[in-house]
């Protein structure tokens, strides 16, 4: 039986009507569960990716869905990497993805012990240590009810362990910060608010009953992963074997086992062999009409294929840094044609590099003018520095009125 095929073109207008990227998604929890997770290790970016994908949301409505209702919340998850999922989701995801992951960091962290050795000097077995110390940490952060990684430190003077370079590539670290990253993965303590502006990198850290008063709900670990396999797909296929395998962080085998029980046929896409859920509508979708969208710096769209030439339109280099991270992109009729960035006055500027006519350009206009508005005036950096994101910043510099 021959595969069905998919063309670009029909791939860009799913990806458009799926991520909303007209703008049309009513709420933050909407966009969130629209993207399965957003990714949350730039701080600003949460807040932008959700402000591009829906037009009547506003900061406050971000904040109060993250820190107020609890309805979103981040988690080390994918690629070692920090998401923001709807709460609902952690459940599937912590036993897919964290748990393990917790797991391994916990296996790695006691091979830096091991390795580089401690001051002071660790006495007894490691694992038993670790786990007292678990148990210090969390006793502790009940008692404050939140408190930052300096504050439990306080607390709990183990976390200052400090663990010496024995290589070039080691830098002088304490135990503090691996520990509570690990912690957070097993699903034990939750980020919750910035220490600073809505901005801030850094934040505190809280018990995990805070989001879950009788206690996480435990999920076998291959169910969750089918589960989250099929998530994947109904917001992201139809894709490549290698995409999922990619966005998880899973091997092969696993990600194969996760598709086993799935209702999935093989497509092509374009001249590549991909899959789609069976029930999947992406074959007979109405052609939705072009529309502007400015996404920051890891947004998830960009960042959910491993196979993205279907929606570049001008050449990666531009829009990726030296490790792979894409920064914040241009998008017209589901594709990415340029660059944006914030000046120091808190005005959006953008760069077309591949020119898609009068309509695209007064339409992404009007897009940067919507979000600078809903941004009321911040100034974003992003964590990722890219070669036309800089430019554009440059360019601002030397002609701050925009003329």
């Amino acid at each position: 039986m021959t595969a069905r095929s998919i063309s670009v073109r029909q791939r860009r207008h799913v990806l458009v009507r799926r991520h909303h990227l007209g703008g049309d998604a009513p709420t933050p929890h909407a966009v969130t569960e629209a993207l399965v997770a957003l990714h949350a290790t730039d701080a600003a970016s949460v807040y932008v990716s959700v402000l591009a994908r829906s037009a009547t949301s506003t900061l406050a409505d971000v904040s109060e869905a993250m820190y107020e209702r609890r309805d979103l919340v981040r988690w080390m998850a994918m690629r070692r990497t920090l998401f923001l999922l709807p709460r609902t989701d952690v459940p599937v995801v912590q036993a897919a993805i964290s748990t393990p992951l917790a797991a391994a960091l916990r296996r790695r962290l006691i091979s830096q012990l091991q390795r580089n050795g401690t001051e002071p000097a660790i006495d007894g077995d490691l694992q038993t240590w670790l786990t007292t110390l678990q148990d210090e940490v969390e006793h502790a952060l009940r008692a404050r009810g939140s408190a930052t990684g300096a504050q439990l430190a306080a607390d709990v003077p183990a976390l200052r362990t400090f663990i010496p370079p024995r290589a070039a590539s080691d830098r002088p670290q304490n135990v503090t910060s691996a520990f509570l990253t690990m912690l957070s993965a097993g699903g034990r303590i939750v980020r919750g608010t910035p220490t600073g502006a809505w901005t801030s990198r850094h934040h505190r850290w809280e018990p995990v009953r805070n989001w879950w008063p009788d206690g996480m709900p435990e999920l076998p670990t291959g169910q969750a992963q089918q589960g989250l396999a099929r998530r994947w797909l109904t917001r992201f296929g139809p894709a490549t074997v290698e995409d999922l395998q990619w966005w998880t962080g899973w091997n092969k085998s696993t990600t194969r086992r996760a598709l086993q029980e799935l209702p999935v046929t093989d497509v092509d896409l374009h001249g590549r062999p991909g899959i789609a859920l069976t029930d999947d509508d992406f074959g007979d979708v109405t052609p939705v009409p072009p529309v502007a969208a400015l996404l920051p710096a890891l947004d998830p769209t960009p960042m959910g294929w491993k196979h993205r030439d279907w929606f570049f339109g001008i050449d990666r280099h531009h829009v990726f840094d030296t490790s792979g991270n894409i920064g914040p992109t241009l998008w017209w009729d589901g594709e990415i044609i340029g660059s944006w960035a914030v000046t120091a006055g808190g005005e959006i500027r953008t760069s077309v590099v591949a020119d898609r006519g009068t309509e695209a350009r007064i339409a992404i206009q009007n897009a940067a003018a919507r979000l600078q508005t809903q941004l009321q005036g911040a100034v974003i950096i992003p964590a990722i520095r890219t070669p036309l994101e800089r430019s554009i910043g440059e360019e601002a510099a030397k002609d701050p009125t925009g003329s």
